[in-house]
């Protein structure tokens, strides 16, 4: 069974970028940002930037607790943007932080919930 990653009324070319990208917590949107390519990152970033002011707007009038649905997913999608612009725009495509610990030992300590603090390993 795939997940349902509907988007709003507007987003719905994004929809594939949303079934790749789109994951409710920090730690399954860090497994697939550590997956990507360069290609990856800049698809998903020349793809979506030009909708990212858009996309903040519309969430700036929801509640965070209880989205559901597509405006979930487009939360999901906003965040897992956020996280994934720094390798596009800084770190030059690669998946690492240049001159930086691995990544991987930071790890959320709260798994499912997206306030509390992360743990280094």
């Amino acid at each position: 069974m795939t997940e349902d990653k509907s988007l709003p009324s507007g987003f719905e070319p994004f929809a594939d970028l949303a079934a790749r990208w789109a994951r409710p917590t920090e730690g399954e949107r860090s497994q697939i940002r550590w997956a990507a390519s360069k290609q990856d990152f800049a698809d998903f970033y020349t793809a979506f930037m030009p909708k990212l002011d858009e996309a903040l707007r519309l969430l700036a009038d929801q509640p965070l607790e209880g989205l559901s649905g597509p405006m979930a997913n487009l939360f999901e999608l906003v965040c897992a943007f956020a996280e994934a612009t720094p390798h596009h725009e800084l770190y030059g495509g690669s998946a690492e932080v240049p001159f930086s610990f691995s990544a991987r030992r930071f790890v959320p300590a709260h798994h499912d919930r997206p306030s509390a603090s992360p743990v280094l390993r």
